[in-house]
């Protein structure tokens, strides 16, 4: 299986910076295990390819990375690539189709639709963009000030926005590698909700890995993650965000098929806490992608 590999790192999303360290992470496991690896910095749509390219190590998060163009293009070149198909990512990356298939799959997900400028919503809520990640232009709305200050942001960025009731609770988030959860990791912050800076920024948040839950919850939020997970048909692994309010049903709040790789990552520690370490999950994830499309 010693294929030559082309890990994509950097991109074209406001998430390049971190995209940048998941494939240095995952460039230098796969070197470590033998592997001939080249890298791309991708800074455009136009993709160019090593020539002994065999299959791409996709580590590109947001737009041209996890909505689902990138993964047509090779599809198209018939190149082999890591992760969920074209069709997955574009309906994880798209959080209003995936609330829908969601709601098709009886998956709970907090309630949500289209946000325009003179959208009326109860507070508390909060209003996001349809299409980006890492929390990026995400906001807690609790008074009018809030929402103007979204508005502001949403006009400024141009970006179609939703808007969702809050749900509070305990965040916590689930890997899936190969249709099975992994153990479940509690995200903690010091100040205010999971936002870009408290997940990339060290000493901002703490994992807690296996979070604790009684066995019951634990399998609750389990199954609403693989439930979402095969919702939108994705393939290999992914990420699940969830709420755990005190009362009621866990709630899914999105699907991340390129979930990132750095050391301040989730996926990375909820693999762990499986006894699969860093390098044996990149070459799981290479593995189990090939298995698919060869």
């Amino acid at each position: 299986m010693m294929k030559k590999i082309t890990v994509l790192k950097g991109g074209i999303s406001s998430e390049r910076e971190v995209s940048l360290r998941t494939g240095a992470a995952v460039e230098a496991a796969l070197k470590a295990m033998g592997f001939g690896v080249e890298s791309v910095d991708v800074k455009s749509t136009d993709l160019l390819l090593p020539e002994t390219t065999e299959v791409v190590f996709i580590c590109l998060h947001g737009t041209f990375g996890e909505d689902g163009e990138l993964q047509a293009q090779l599809e198209s070149r018939e190149i082999p690539f890591t992760g969920s198909s074209s069709t997955a990512c574009r309906l994880a990356f798209n959080k209003l189709r995936a609330k829908e298939k969601f709601a098709e799959a009886g998956v709970p997900s907090p309630r949500g639709g289209v946000w325009l400028q003179d959208t009326l919503w109860p507070f508390p809520c909060v209003i996001k963009p349809v299409a980006e990640g890492s929390s990026i232009g995400v906001h807690i709305v609790r008074s009018n000030e809030d929402l103007l200050r979204a508005r502001l942001d949403s006009l400024a960025a141009g970006k179609p926005m939703m808007v969702e009731e809050l749900i509070g609770g305990r965040e916590v988030t689930v890997g899936i590698l190969a249709d099975t959860a992994l153990p479940v990791v509690e995200v903690r912050t010091k100040d205010g909700f999971f936002d870009y800076t408290n997940k990339y920024t060290a000493g901002c948040s703490e994992h807690l890995c296996p979070a604790d839950f009684p066995a019951e919850k634990t399998r609750e939020i389990q199954s609403a993650a693989l439930a979402a997970y095969r919702a939108l048909g994705c393939q290999v692994y992914s990420r699940v965000d969830v709420m755990v309010p005190e009362t009621g049903s866990v709630q899914v709040l999105e699907v991340n098929t390129i979930p990132g790789m750095t050391e301040l990552s989730l996926l990375p520690d909820a693999a762990r806490a499986a006894g699969i370490s860093f390098n044996d999950l990149c070459r799981r994830i290479l593995e189990l992608s090939l298995e698919l499309r060869s």
